[in-house]
């Protein structure tokens, strides 16, 4: 979705401070409990969705996932409430009011919270306009742009919030875990989640980790 409220670029600048507090950051370390089947959240920020397609593409090793896990939240189940739970993942960046706060949400609610993908460990595509001020990013989106109909900001009262810069989570709370990609293999992934969730230590080869 686009953002609202965008002719308040202060405002966008507040939210932003507001959303990095140090107590969020500093959160005190996590560690799964004994091996037990785990509650499993995941969501998609401002992202590609391509994070969560690679974690499809472990194919047929998701039925040997399933029996470690329960999925609470996440958008492979589509259920929308989030509960306690023993290992959040968050794909994107954090790039408005909504993102802000559903990453709180996570990290109230996760014992242990994972950076998935590029723009969740470092802003990512999205965080390119940061060069930019926010005021110049949606004018040329939406008014000065070629090929544009009905030209004119976004300004309904719905949409949230755009922020004035796009962050990676870890400086809106405490990260656990990241693991990089653009996006991670499903090879990768289901090697960090294999060992995260069995207690094993995590080695990723180079070759599982580089980016094409």
């Amino acid at each position: 979705m686009v953002a609202t409220h965008t002719h308040d670029a202060t405002g966008a600048t507040e939210a932003t401070s507001d959303a990095i507090t140090n107590a969020e950051r500093q959160a005190p370390s996590r560690t799964l409990p004994p091996a037990k089947k785990l509650r499993v959240a995941t969501a998609s920020l401002a992202g590609c969705f391509g994070c969560h397609m690679s974690l499809l593409d472990i194919d047929e090793r998701l039925i040997d996932l399933i029996e470690l896990v329960d999925f609470d939240r996440t958008p492979i189940t589509d259920i929308k409430h989030l509960g306690d739970c023993d290992l959040g993942i968050i794909e994107g960046g954090v790039a408005n009011a909504e993102n802000v706060e559903v990453l709180r949400g996570f990290r109230r609610h996760c014992r242990i919270l994972v950076a998935l993908g590029a723009c969740a460990v470092n802003g990512g595509i999205p965080a390119m306009r940061n060069g930019f001020a926010l005021s110049e990013c949606l004018e040329e989106a939406f008014i000065d742009g070629i090929g544009l109909y009905n030209r004119g900001i976004p300004n309904d009262p719905e949409l949230p919030l755009l922020l004035s810069q796009v962050h990676p989570i870890h400086e809106i709370v405490k990260v656990d875990y990241c693991l990089p990609g653009c996006p991670p293999s499903g090879d990768a992934i289901w090697a960090f989640l294999t060992a995260l969730l069995q207690g094993r230590p995590i080695a990723l080869s180079d070759k599982q980790l580089h980016y094409d």
